[in-house]
């Protein structure tokens, strides 16, 4: 399988690296990422100034290597339209392995699960990872690695539907204290949206996120909930973003009086 991998960490991130080298043992990969992190970029493309790409030495076993100074979107992007060859196309999308989790609604503001989503919006199965953990030593995701190998064996047979991705999160453990896979719907928000206030040495005013860790429902079948209790949680997350279930509703109070007979 051709696989097109891509994050938000940036090219030195040892989280691509790892990813890299585990799934070029079984598979041939090729790398486009960011010259420098891009955490939380959520999906952002380059528009205004000019995109440079420069081919590196391959990285990590990876056929071919490219950093470019844009977006994770742009790297999916680029890479897909106008990198790579028509024989280097990729059957995959893999976004990280990322620093940190992403869970939730918190999902919105993610590099990794973005750049992921534009391999979905050109047409391309995409899987998101993250491990869910502030270590970010090159050891501390191998066993990340590992398991997204193992996973794409048995998920040889899965139709990835329209439009989806699928989101990744393992926790930061020992093998043998990794509780199962789980496959969960998102939670809510893993944090409160919470600002201290402070003042620097000059006496200006500014402001630091510091919210606080939000519980989630005993038995929840959310990624939270799953990360929490030790397993790997996999969430198909879709972009489709219209309710149609609203739709006739809004129609019948907008529209049921000539309102929407706009002219």
């Amino acid at each position: 399988m051709k696989i097109l991998i891509s994050n938000d960490d940036g090219i030195a991130a040892n989280g691509i690296r790892v990813l890299t080298k585990s799934l070029s043992e079984d598979h041939e990969v090729y790398v486009v990422a960011p010259d420098r992190e891009r955490s939380a970029a959520g999906h952002s493309l380059t528009l205004h100034t000019p995109l440079r790409v420069e081919e590196l030495e391959s990285i990590s076993g990876a056929k071919r290597t490219w950093v470019t100074t844009g977006t994770p979107g742009d790297c999916v992007k680029i890479g897909i339209s106008a990198i790579l060859s028509e024989d280097e196309k990729p059957d995959l999308v893999i976004s990280g392995i990322n620093h940190g989790p992403n869970l939730g609604a918190d999902i919105l503001y993610s590099g990794t699960v973005s750049c992921a989503m534009e391999g979905a919006m050109m047409g391309i199965p995409s899987i998101a990872v993250s491990l869910a953990s502030m270590q970010c030593e090159y050891e501390d995701f191998q066993h990340t690695g590992k398991f997204i190998n193992e996973m794409l064996k048995h998920l040889k047979d899965f139709k990835f539907p329209s439009k989806t991705i699928l989101n990744v999160n393992v926790p930061s453990l020992d093998v043998d204290d990794i509780a199962g896979v789980a496959i969960t719907e998102l939670g809510r928000k893993m944090f409160t949206d919470n600002y201290e206030k402070r003042v620097d040495p000059r006496g200006k005013v500014y402001y630091w996120m510091a919210g606080e860790l939000i519980s989630e429902p005993e038995g929840a079948n959310t990624d939270i909930a799953a990360v929490r209790n030790n397993k790997i949680s996999i969430t198909p997350v879709t972009y489709e973003m219209t309710r149609t279930a609203t739709m006739a509703d809004l129609n019948k109070v907008l529209c049921d009086k000539d309102f929407c007979n706009w002219f």
